[in-house]
C-alpha cells in the first residue's frame, strides 16, 4: 500500500533586491490534505548556511510539529545560495524531504556561480550529494527519505493547477506579498 502524506509543509523564500545582504524571509504553508492549516514565517541569511537549521526549528517549534509528514522545498536553495542541506533537514526532523522545480536547473551555471560565493565548494558538494533532479509528473524533483512512487503520489495529491504543488504555490504567493504588499509572478 502506497503511503499518502496527509500533512505537508511547503517552504519558499521571499523576493529580495539584487544588492540585498542579510536576512531573507521564508514562508512555510502547512496543508492537511487539500486544506491550508497554517503558515510559518522565519528568516535565513542571504547566501548563508543556516537554511536546514532554520527550517527544522520552524517546524519543531510549531504547533504542527507532530502532524507534519513531508517537507517540500521550492528548489534546493533559499535566499540566493543558502543551499538547504536536505540530508540534515531530513535527519533533524525525521521526515522525508521533496525538492520541486518547474524545470531542470542549469547545473553548470549553478556550479560556476556557487564557486564565486563564500563556502561555495561545500554548497556545491551538498547539491552533488543529492544528485540530479528527476523528471516526475510535470516537474523535476530531488528526494530524501521517500521512494519515487511516494514522491509521485505526493505531487499528484497536492497539485491542483499547473505544475507546482499547493503548499509551494501558496508559500510563494504569501512570501511575495510579505515583501511587495501583493503576490505576483509565476511560481
Amino acid at each position: 500500500m502506497l503511503k499518502r502524506f496527509s500533512n505537508i509543509i511547503g517552504f519558499d523564500d521571499a523576493p529580495f533586491p539584487a544588492g540585498h545582504t542579510g536576512a531573507v524571509r521564508v514562508v512555510g504553508t502547512v496543508y492537511a490534505k487539500a486544506r491550508l492549516d497554517g503558515v510559518l514565517i522565519g528568516e535565513v541569511k542571504r547566501d548563508g548556511t543556516d537554511a536546514a537549521r532554520t527550517l527544522a526549528r520552524l517546524v519543531t517549534q510549531s504547533k504542527f510539529a507532530r502532524s507534519v509528514q513531508l517537507v517540500m522545498l521550492q528548489g534546493i536553495a533559499l535566499a540566493g545560495f543558502n543551499v538547504v542541506d536536505v540530508f540534515e533537514l531530513h535527519e533533524r526532523l525525521g521526515l522525508p524531504v521533496l525538492v520541486v522545480a518547474r524545470r531542470r536547473p542549469d547545473m553548470a551555471a549553478i556550479r560556476s556561480a556557487l564557486l564565486n560565493v563564500r563556502g561555495g565548494r561545500r554548497k556545491w558538494a551538498l547539491i552533488e550529494k543529492i544528485g540530479e533532479m528527476e523528471k516526475l509528473e510535470n516537474a523535476y524533483v530531488q528526494r530524501v527519505g521517500l521512494t519515487i512512487e511516494q514522491a509521485s503520489s505526493a505531487l499528484r495529491q497536492c497539485t491542483v493547477t499547473g505544475i507546482i504543488p499547493e503548499p509551494l504555490r501558496v508559500a510563494h504567493f504569501i512570501a511575495g506579498a510579505l515583501v511587495k504588499g501583493q503576490s505576483s509572478g509565476r511560481v
